[in-house]
């Protein structure tokens, strides 16, 4: 089977690449990890305004539905920019709401991250104990078991892998939202839409690095030629591009499948995308860095910014290794709860 966008869906890439390329989105990054949310929240606003997150919100709450191909198409761009914020978790945030019985936490909050003027933080104690940038989201919601709750507050901030990625530990305390079975199913959507978009954009960072290291090793000389055209080199990037083009189909098989799923899960393809893509962005950042020389160690090289930025998306909602069981056990027909930690 072949995974083809459409015209429409191509597009609708195309035109944030260029609203991000216009974007001093490193700036935006650097701010953010420093505790500076202003620029971050305006680029956020921008990308509000072409649907990105309505497009995780159904109708009746100003949104379009939730349509995963187009935000796997949305998040691979995001991911190229190294968009700061909690893009992965308000949607993941949006999926929860909108799948709960009763319509209160929905009406609260669906459709202010429809218009981009909600930021939300989400944290499922079935997989780490941390929210994303909850000191700057509009709203945390944590889940424990069937309980759903808004936690009153967030332990101190720390910073991942990714400094621009502040984690911190939500209160055990707080009003409590929702309980019952159908939260636990909601979270089960909610993380299985948070797994997809991690993994498209980890591929989106993956492409990004791949790109800036061959027109690096395009201009760098040594021996009077270009770096790149030595064959170690040319191998190096041909290996990187064989596992993005390889962590491409997955992802949108997974995005797919979500979108076909009845109960908003689908939990082998997702796993595999996000194992491949996750493991491919690496791969790439490796040799980025590598190849880049003593420069790509530096923290004023812009690099830096999607180097740790693809190994902190290589675990956050899931680890290689338990993507991978997750997968196995789902071949078997039986798929365990999550037990490794989602953000290192």
């Amino acid at each position: 089977m072949a995974f083809l966008l459409n015209d429409e869906q191509r597009e609708f890439g195309r035109t944030l690449g260029r609203l991000l390329g216009a974007a001093d989105t490193a700036a935006a990054v650097r701010a953010w990890a420093d505790g500076d949310a202003g620029p971050g929240r305006k680029l956020w606003q921008r990308l509000a305004g072409t649907g990105v997150f309505a497009l995780a919100v159904p109708e009746e709450h100003g949104g379009v539905g939730f349509l995963p191909i187009e935000l796997a198409v949305a998040f691979m761009e995001l991911g190229r920019y190294a968009v700061p914020g909690p893009a992965v978790e308000t949607v993941a945030a949006a999926v929860l709401l909108d799948r709960l019985d009763g319509p209160e936490p929905a009406a609260s909050w669906l459709p202010g991250i429809a218009s981009g003027s909600a930021l939300a933080s989400y944290a499922d104690a079935a997989h780490g104990p941390y929210a994303l940038d909850a000191d700057v989201a509009d709203v945390t919601l944590a889940v424990s078991g069937d309980q759903l709750r808004r936690p009153a507050g967030h332990g101190t901030v720390q910073p991942s892998l990714d400094p621009a990625r502040r984690l911190a530990r939500p209160a055990d305390d707080g009003a409590l939202l929702a309980h019952g079975p159908g939260v636990a199913a909601a979270a089960a959507a909610a993380a299985d839409a948070a797994a997809l978009l991690t993994a498209a954009q980890a591929l989106g960072t993956g492409c990004r690095l791949l790109a800036d290291t061959v027109d690096y090793v395009r201009q760098r000389i040594q021996f009077g030629v270009p770096v790149g055209s030595f064959q170690a080199v040319k191998h190096r990037l041909s290996d990187a591009l064989l596992a993005l083009e390889f962590a491409r189909p997955l992802v949108f098989a997974g995005a797919v499948a979500l979108a076909r799923a009845a109960d908003g899960t689908a939990t082998r393809d997702v796993a595999a995308a996000k194992a491949a893509a996750g493991e491919a962005a690496y791969g790439a950042a490796r040799a980025a860095l590598q190849l880049h020389g003593a420069v790509g160690y530096t923290e004023e090289l812009d690099l830096s910014l999607w180097i740790r930025k693809a190994r902190a998306l290589r675990s956050a909602w899931g680890t290689p290794s338990a993507c991978r069981a997750r997968v196995l056990a789902a071949t078997d027909g039986e798929v365990p709860a999550a037990a490794d930690s989602f953000y290192r």
